[in-house]
């Protein structure tokens, strides 16, 4: 696993650029308001299935298609190959809380941080106890 003195100049900015196209998603598809997440968690609206099918057909195509048409990442030009991670209990522990969290909230934390500092630039206490 590479270290991050290993790693290509480019990294960075590209994870960077990468968060605000989510980020840039998660708005646009209004999957950041939690009455969204919670309708879709009750099975009442159904448009996160959606969203989530789109990112991961748009991801299953790009690394089943670049490998064979590329041998390396056209930006940093680092190898593709595949991570394997193993799955031990800090994965489990993580996903749990990180699901446990999503399920009580309605909202992922990614999304819940772009909520609230748009709830705060708003002028608007975004706190439990604010008056919202």
């Amino acid at each position: 696993m590479a270290t991050s003195t290993d790693r290509h100049p480019l990294f960075i900015p590209l994870v960077l650029v990468g968060g605000l196209i989510f980020g840039f998603g998660l708005g646009y598809s209004h999957m950041a308001r939690p009455e969204v997440v919670l309708n879709f968690l009750q099975f009442e609206d159904f448009g996160l299935l959606f969203v989530m099918f789109g990112g991961a057909a748009v991801t299953g195509i790009v690394f089943f298609v670049m490998p064979r048409v590329l041998d390396r990442a056209p930006l940093t030009g680092d190898p593709f190959e595949r991570r394997l991670k193993s799955f031990d209990r800090n994965v489990l522990i993580g996903g749990a809380i990180f699901g446990v969290g999503w399920g009580l909230s309605g909202i992922c934390p990614g999304a819940a941080y772009g909520w609230w500092r748009s709830r705060a630039t708003d002028g608007v206490d975004p706190s439990p106890t604010g008056a919202d």
